[in-house]
């Protein structure tokens, strides 16, 4: 079996890197007021070029540039969409007496449109700095639905949701791709947790208390999905990412995608799907039996929360396991999350990063006959 030639690539990665040192400092440094946004920036490329650098020493098709020039997976682009507020994060106190930084919540205050180009600049430095296929992520539409629910959109702007609201997120995003595709950018991924999350049995509790069907959802979500993919550039590489949560080595949801695999797999038209098998709490490969032809799933079979390695054959004997379900040309192999999905990082070694990252490659250099 030969390598893919165009992405996802046989072996790939999710696309975060650990924030070097320097970085963090100039962040601190900006916050405090002591350097401006041009430095800032600077301090930025200078460290995106070397993480570049190191995926290509490392043998990656597919480069990012580590996620370094944001603090959230998410919230730094959709905050940046019109019509989209976040709120300051706020101070709450845990059960046990102590107090942690409640993640901010995004609102839909007015309705949404593509105010400016999110990610051109970034993607054009990026390109710049690599031969290879450069990789943008972008979090999922449906990031502004399932967190806050029918309440975290305005009911002045939409009074339905369907079609107006779903159909100005997917215009949005629409433009923001075709920005992309004119500077030459081919592969773009979207981070989903509200696929993975109604996976998990309280997370459907919780969205029935928000006034949301669980079973419905999925399907409504592969719909939402649709109508950006319906607005995708020609010769663009549309995946997207199932996260159960990555922050500081935790996690935040469990189950199966059972729930959500046909919705996923079946109706979703998107090209490629990338989706978390480290560990028991992702259950089996059945789900995988609802792959239609043309599409390929990344089977993120190395975790990025522990600096352990995995063994090569317990890796081949799980691809053998996904291959019962799904065509074995139509998988690849990654790491199940990225390194860093927020400025925090995840409690791993950045040597770590390269280790995990050569298995993949030679794991899927064995198994397909290139990576």
């Amino acid at each position: 079996m030969s390598n893919r030639s165009t992405p996802p690539f046989r072996a790939d990665h999710v696309g975060s890197f650990l924030r070097p040192q320097v970085l963090l400092e100039a962040r601190e440094k900006k916050a405090k007021g002591e350097i401006g946004a041009a430095d800032l920036r600077q301090v930025e490329d200078k460290a995106i070029a070397q993480i570049v650098k190191f995926q290509e020493d490392v043998g990656l098709l597919a480069v990012t540039d580590g996620e370094f020039r944001r603090t959230y997976f998410h919230i730094d682009f959709l905050e940046q969409v019109g019509g989209v507020k976040t709120d300051i994060p706020v101070m709450i106190r845990k059960p046990d007496g102590t107090q942690e930084l409640a993640p901010p919540v995004m609102r839909v205050i007015d309705k949404v449109r593509h105010v400016k180009d999110i990610q051109l600049a970034d993607f054009q430095y990026l390109k710049s700095c690599t031969t290879r296929t450069p990789k943008v992520c972008i979090p999922s539409p449906t990031m502004l639905h399932f967190r806050g629910g029918r309440a975290g959109i305005s009911k002045q702007h939409y009074p339905e949701l369907e079609p107006d609201f779903y159909e100005d997120v997917a215009k949005a995003y629409g433009e923001e791709l075709a920005s992309l595709s004119k500077a030459g950018c081919t592969y773009v991924q979207m981070d989903d947790t509200n696929l993975a999350y109604l996976c998990d049995d309280k997370m459907r509790a919780a969205a029935r208390a928000r006034g949301d069907d669980p079973n419905e959802l999925p399907h409504r979500y592969a719909k939402f999905i649709n109508r950006v993919v319906a607005k995708k550039p020609a010769g663009m590489t549309l995946a997207i990412h199932l996260c159960r949560g990555n922050f500081q080595s935790t996690w935040a949801a469990q189950g199966g995608y059972e729930p959500v695999a046909e919705a996923l797999l079946s109706e979703m038209n998107v090209d490629a799907y990338f989706l978390e098998y480290d560990d028991a709490r992702s259950g089996d490969f059945k789900p995988l039996r609802f792959l239609p032809r043309g599409k390929v799933v990344v089977l993120g079979l190395v975790t990025t929360k522990l600096g352990a390695l995995e063994k090569k054959d317990d890796l081949k004997r799980r691809i053998d396991e996904a291959a019962k379900y799904a065509p074995l040309e139509q998988l690849a192999l990654s790491p199940q999350c990225g390194f860093s999905s927020t400025v925090h990082g995840n409690n791993i070694a950045v040597e770590a990063q390269r280790a995990k990252l050569r298995l993949v490659i030679e794991t899927a250099e064995e198994v397909w006959g290139s990576a």
